[in-house]
């Protein structure tokens, strides 16, 4: 039987030398964390479970199975137990690393660019994740799941997971992206919708030397007439009738430079200390286009970044980088319905973070069949299916199957409604707590 590591050398030899025995026993080492040798140790373990999640997330009883192991599932539930988050964190940075510098994609406009994007999860329903995640004020107590909020920053041009960090259901999206900022690298641009174009990050992006393309905040009040009077139609309860961002210069008919200044308030999430390192002014560039294909809601999107120079960063070349950035909705989808993440299992906090890890891990070595298969079949990475590399990576643990995946057709301009033809079950949802409706049908079977 080929083991994991085996199939991921036939992709990419730097990857998988990330996940030998030796490489996992060196980051333990780097943790701190000590061991003593085992059928279940640090390796067996993480092999284990990038095949349990390689399956689909499957049952602890079958990952004893796949992975031919002379245990139990509760053993097996120990081992992962026994490994500190940091071994998870740090084997995940490596492999990331290590997959991007030996990629060498195509850059837009010289810059490297990445998608930033929130979503939420849910998990099971225990006292400890109830309290740590929070769960929907709109459920009643023991009728709902604990929800957290998941921040993810993934490569625009290989579609790889470069960051990723969970938090409470009640968590605003700005507040953890600064701490993706170290992940980057000087020139490159991160690109993200209405959360992250705050006067804060746009002044924290250009202190690192990196570059933002937001969509404009939509209580932002633009204008692009020279007098600078607000037309049209402006965000719901506002009464002002000029904008307030200092014309700097035009640049043509939907294209202006502008001055911001810094708001009087402080967000929650960054100490007074460092809000008041932050300068009082900053200039960014506002753009405006029109979206006319069908199927689209929006037909009129404003952005903001700091992109100046026209000559380098044509308005249509910044409207089509942030049309592109629709491609995170696509990366999200892959994780919580083609892969299963949108219900965890792990029953504690450190479980949940864990097995989040070992999603983004076994997505990063998916998106590397992609990549690997794409040079093979002379066709854009894009153009294959998540679902084949996934099955590919799995058969590739027992044999070496042929690098040839299924190639998707070209399909511009598709758009489907989100609705469902297959029917659910017309099951009632839960509105007491299932002990109050186990004892209702309990006093029912008596009364009978």
């Amino acid at each position: 039987m080929l083991s994991i590591v085996d199939a991921v050398a036939t992709i990419k030899r730097n990857v998988a030398e990330c996940l030998t025995a030796e490489s996992i026993q060196e980051a333990c080492r780097q943790v701190g964390h000590a061991w003593r040798e085992r059928e279940l140790g640090p390796a067996a373990t993480i092999w284990a479970f990038l095949l349990q999640v390689l399956h689909g997330n499957t049952a602890c009883t079958h990952v004893v199975r796949l992975a031919q192991l002379s245990c139990s599932a509760a053993a097996y539930c120990s081992a992962r137990a026994r490994l500190p988050l940091a071994v998870y964190q740090q084997i995940l940075q490596q492999t990331s690393r290590a997959a991007q510098q030996s990629l060498r994609e195509p850059l837009w406009r010289g810059h490297r660019t990445f998608y930033v994007d929130g979503t939420g999860f849910s998990m099971p329903d225990t006292d400890e994740l109830r309290e740590h995640f929070g769960q929907s004020g709109a459920q009643r107590a023991g009728c709902g799941f604990p929800v957290a909020r998941l921040l993810a920053m993934f490569d625009a041009a290989t579609g790889l997971l470069v960051q990723m960090m969970a938090a409470p259901l009640r968590t605003h999206d700005l507040t953890h992206v600064a701490k993706f900022h170290p992940e980057l690298q000087s020139g490159d641009v991160l690109v993200g919708g209405t959360a992250f174009a705050s006067y804060v990050h746009l002044a924290l992006l250009l202190r690192a030397n990196l570059h933002g393309v937001f969509r404009a905040h939509q209580r932002t009040l633009v204008s692009f007439r020279k007098d600078r009077k607000l037309v049209g139609k402006q965000p719901k309860g506002t009464t002002a009738r000029w904008a307030t961002n200092r014309l700097i210069r035009k640049l043509g008919r939907f294209d202006q430079v502008v001055e911001y200044r810094r708001p009087a308030t402080r967000p929650e999430w960054l100490s007074a200390e460092q809000f008041a390192t932050l300068p009082e002014t900053q200039i960014v560039r506002e753009v405006r286009y029109g979206t006319m294909r069908r199927g689209f809601r929006t037909r009129v999107v404003t952005l903001v970044t700091t992109l100046l120079e026209v000559e380098a960063y044509p308005r249509d070349e910044i409207a089509s980088l942030y049309g592109c950035r629709w491609e995170i909705e696509t990366n999200f989808a892959h994780l919580k319905t083609t892969m299963r993440m949108d219900v965890l299992k792990c029953q504690t906090v450190q479980g949940v973070l864990k097995e989040l890890l070992m999603f983004a891990l076994v997505y990063n070595l998916a998106r590397l069949v992609m990549l690997a298969a794409a040079r093979e079949q002379n066709v854009p990475h894009d153009r294959l299916s998540f679902m084949d590399a996934l099955r590919w990576l799995a058969s590739a643990c027992e044999h070496k199957p042929e690098l040839a995946l299924t190639i998707n057709p070209q399909r511009p301009g598709r758009y489907e409604p989100r609705t469902r033809k297959r029917r659910p079950k017309a099951y009632p949802l839960m509105t007491r707590p299932r002990c109050q409706l186990r004892q209702q049908l309990a006093t029912q079977t008596l009364n009978a």
